[in-house]
């Protein structure tokens, strides 16, 4: 083995921790990824980091990650340290090292004309080593304030934000109105790319530290909202956006036609030895359509393969990106380019330009067998918005025994918070000022239902955020730390 150089860009490739064989995994729910590596490989990775004048990895990293500082010491072998600077930015590195997409390779400099460092890899392996040595404890408060604050959803920006309130002293509790903690990390991403002791074991983490939770609460439901702003100081919604967006063509109504989170949720909670619908959704020996391209979609691509589906056609209505960079997607932004996704290594066909125009029942049992579609080439805007369309071919049919919509989401589902005075933005989120404040005195919002929906790493930013403005309202001023993230993050597709 090549020994590691302060320099070692010049003298090691890049080698992420891999993936099992597509071939293999497909046939179980096991985590997809290499389950070992090596802390001699994860040190030479390490030492391919430039120690940047102008740390633009950190500046991709949405919540700042010191991401130079935790290369350096991986080099030097020492993971605790390594460990320690992790968490002065993230309360739950193994929720981003297994599901980010990381934008802090694509803004490593290193990227500008070669293989981006192994941040992903070794953020996953130092937060690996850290519970395997024992070095994540419970941090409980040493004071107790006289507040208290209500944290309504426990995916990862209220698990950040009650992390955060409750180490400076608040009174938090967690309500979630699932039968389980950890909103869509727990129900929302399959087993095979986050398993989900993971959560479990940081829950234990954060109720040892003193943090009250809540589940089956639904606000609205079992909960009545009055109470929160009656009971507690400070109020935080963290509720995700749920509220999926729709196709209204012809043929919406036809059995076999469902949403993907609801398919993705049901199989998890399959996993997990749950109580079933009585017709539960399933793949096995169906033609099946995924319509959406992004993350959710690769999700249920990769559930269907497990279920034993006939076939797989995933759609995107746009355009397929290009192989390499355009003129006019420069360095250090995200790339637009396109990368077979972990679904797509596994089997499927993927179609681009697919303009779906009806669900059809061709054999008249009520559900859907067809899907009609034309394939296009759209023009632009100067925003990048779709405004015409050409129609290459028409009349295209694809079978389709279950099609499942994972075209995005709109905003937080339902709307319990009205009565508390909390109004909604035009693009469906909570609408919120410069202090995270909805239009309810001392009612916050965070995370996807803030921000609209985007990514698990977002999500934590955005807890850390609202904690730092929880506390300041509360107490005047606040010693919590800031994250570097904007309020413009990229929205997930």
């Amino acid at each position: 083995m090549t020994e590691p150089h302060p320099d070692g860009y010049q003298h090691t490739d890049r080698h992420p921790i891999g993936k099992r064989d597509a071939t293999d995994r497909v046939h179980d729910s096991d985590e997809i990824w290499t389950p070992t590596w090596s802390r001699e490989h994860l040190g030479e990775q390490g030492s391919r980091c430039m120690d940047c004048g102008v740390p633009t990895c950190m500046g991709g990293c949405p919540i700042g990650n010191i991401i130079p500082d935790w290369n350096d010491l991986v080099y030097r072998d020492d993971w605790r340290a390594a460990l320690d600077r992790l968490h002065a930015t993230n309360n739950f590195p193994e929720f981003t090292g297994y599901t980010c997409p990381a934008p802090c390779e694509d803004a490593c400099v290193l990227a500008y004309n070669d293989d981006p460092v192994t941040i992903k890899s070794i953020e996953r392996a130092i937060v690996d080593k850290g519970w395997a040595r024992g070095w994540i404890e419970p941090e409980p408060p040493t004071e107790r304030s006289d507040y208290a604050v209500a944290v309504v959803g426990s995916g990862p920006a209220g698990l950040a934000a009650a992390q955060q309130l409750n180490r400076v002293g608040h009174h938090v509790t967690v309500f979630e109105r699932d039968d389980e903690l950890g909103g869509l990390m727990r129900y929302g991403i399959p087993n095979f790319k986050f398993e989900k002791w993971r959560i479990d074991r940081r829950i234990d983490q954060l109720a040892a530290e003193g943090i009250t939770f809540r589940t089956g609460a639904g606000v609205g439901e079992t909960v009545d909202p009055e109470t929160l702003t009656d009971d507690y100081d400070a109020v935080c919604l963290a509720v995700g956006a749920q509220a999926h967006r729709d196709l209204d063509i012809p043929g919406r109504e036809l059995d076999g036609v469902e949403y993907a989170m609801a398919y993705l949720v049901q199989e998890n909670r399959r996993q997990a030895g749950k109580e079933q619908d009585d017709d539960p959704i399933h793949a096995a020996d169906k033609h099946v359509v995924v319509l959406g391209g992004g993350d959710t979609g690769a999700d249920c691509v990769a559930t269907a393969h497990r279920h034993g589906a006939a076939g797989v056609v995933q759609i995107g209505i746009n355009p397929q990106p290009p192989l390499d960079r355009p003129a006019d997607n420069p360095w250090p932004e995200a790339p637009k380019t396109y990368h077979k996704t972990y679904a797509q290594e596994e089997g499927g066909v993927q179609e681009f330009e697919i303009d779906t125009t009806a669900f059809q029942d061709t054999s008249g049992d009520g559900r859907v067998d067809t899907l009609a579609a034309e394939r296009v080439l759209w023009s632009y805007d100067e925003e990048g918005n779709r405004v015409s369309k050409q129609v290459l071919e028409s009349d295209l049919e694809i079978p389709a025994d279950l099609v499942l919509i994972a075209i995005g989401f709109t905003g937080p589902d339902g709307d319990p918070f009205a009565d508390l005075g909390v109004g909604r933005a035009l693009d469906g989120s909570f609408d919120t000022d410069e202090r995270m404040m909805t239009t309810a005195e001392g009612v916050f919002a965070a995370g996807d239902a803030n921000m609209g929906a985007s990514l698990v790493v977002w999500a934590i930013g955005e807890g850390r955020d609202v904690a730092r403005e929880i506390d300041r309202y509360l107490t005047g001023s606040t010693d919590l730390p800031a994250s570097l993230r904007t309020h413009n993050p990229p929205i997930a597709p």
